[in-house]
């Protein structure tokens, strides 16, 4: 089961996330060299996600990629987000 954790600590522990205005959710754009390189990443992350059945909200085009993070359940961040946020933030790096 997830929980709730606070959204300010979260960011603090994130590189380059930031929150998303109007609404309890964390948002990064990450660029990669090109579009094989971004949608390996991506193949990564939907596996993850699909296992963890915690699914972000994202946007790609070509080398670019937006990633919004929230628990739709909890109306807000959980554990889940900071899970798939670190581990898209490895991925990615």
């Amino acid at each position: 089961m997830y929980k709730k954790i606070e959204l300010e600590k979260l960011l603090s522990s994130l590189e380059g996330w930031s929150a998303v205005n109007g609404r309890e959710a964390i948002f990064k754009k990450i660029i990669f060299k090109d579009f094989k390189q971004a949608f390996e990443a991506m193949t990564k992350i939907a596996e993850k996600a699909d296992h963890m059945d915690h699914h972000p909200e994202w946007f790609n085009v070509y080398n670019k990629l937006e990633v919004t993070l929230t628990t739709h359940d909890a109306n807000g961040v959980t554990s889940y987000d900071q899970e798939l946020a670190n581990f898209i933030d490895q991925v990615s790096s």
